[in-house]
């Protein structure tokens, strides 16, 4: 219970926050809790773990140093890290691109995906976005276009756990012939090819806004692999989404040199035909996953109940 006069979720981001803390036991002592208390009470009221938090919160900081030009070395040392290798792998797990790529390109960013809001702004400040909640881990229900890239993202990944045991064979049987609902984009009649597109075809997009050269669009050709890349693009993608929302920038425009000719093409718009794209191949997926005839459970795909689910049966 959080006693009268007292904002205790901003005494719980002190110690974890604080620049001697970086251990559980050292932001519970400076709590004043033992560490299992202090780690449920800061997950309770935060949505996220203390470690989890201050880790991403540094990440964050850490961007924001490189855009103004501090150099990798100076900047692994002031995160904390003991080494610059662990890191650039910390960094580069955490934004899908090494630290040494940022530089100066301050238009990508510098928050990270954030189940509470909370971010690093400045060196000063810590910033709780408008989609974030300080008392629950939900999307807000008011930022439509948040809450329906969240589960998108969380529906592709149930719909990759629930293709873990299935062999090669089903995979690759032809199960919609024909089907091709992009004709440019190629055939999607078995559910490896469906699985592929459901993953991948974000990844073009988050190259052509960052302005990188083309992107690799090769996986092992399984589902871990797809797994694997799938938790390396959601959440880029799903800070590319917050940041152009923060920004109001969902009318700019990006000249797509990957194209050709280069096609011009409105960040609205390509948020629009990624998530109508998405949710037909999800539901295609399904019905491939039922056809296999092997017992799966990808969960139920209405926003609705997904949404509920998040926020606790509301």
């Amino acid at each position: 219970m959080t006693e009268a006069g007292r904002d205790r979720i901003r005494e719980l981001l002190d110690a974890v926050l604080d620049d001697d803390h970086r251990t559980l036991d050292d932001m519970a002592s400076g709590a004043h809790a033992s560490p299992f208390h202090f780690s449920r009470q800061f997950s309770r009221h935060l949505g996220e773990a203390p470690v989890a938090l201050r880790r991403r919160v540094l990440l964050e900081r850490a961007a924001w140093m490189l855009q103004r030009g501090e150099s990798v070395t100076d900047t692994a040392f002031g995160s904390g890290y003991e080494s610059v290798e662990g890191f650039a792998r910390a960094f580069t797990r955490a934004f899908g691109h090494p630290p040494s790529r940022l530089g100066a390109r301050s238009d990508r960013g510098h928050w990270l995906p954030a189940p509470n809001g909370i971010h690093f702004h400045s060196p000063t400040v810590l910033y709780v976005d408008s989609g974030g909640a300080t008392e629950s881990s939900e999307e807000s229900t008011g930022d439509i276009v948040s809450l329906m890239v969240r589960h998108d993202l969380e529906d592709v990944s149930a719909l990759l756990e629930a293709a873990k045991g299935i062999g090669a064979e089903e995979l690759h049987a032809v199960r919609m012939r024909g089907h091709s609902p992009l004709a440019w984009n190629g055939a999607e009649e078995t559910l490896a090819q469906v699985y592929t597109h459901l993953v991948l075809d974000k990844v073009p997009w988050l190259a052509s806004i960052a302005g990188d050269d083309d992107p690799d669009l090769t996986v092992t050709g399984d589902i871990a692999g797809l797994i694997e890349r799938h938790a390396d693009t959601a959440p880029r993608w799903l800070a590319l989404t917050r940041d152009i929302d923060r920004r109001g920038a969902w009318s700019d425009r990006i000249v797509d040199a990957i194209c050709d000719p280069p096609e011009s093409f409105v960040l609205s718009q390509i948020w629009a035909h990624v998530l109508t794209f998405s949710a037909h191949r999800r539901q295609i997926a399904r019905w491939m996953l039922a056809q296999t005839g092997m017992i799966t459970d990808a969960g139920d795909p209405d926003p609705i109940m997904w949404h509920r689910r998040r926020s606790g049966g509301f």
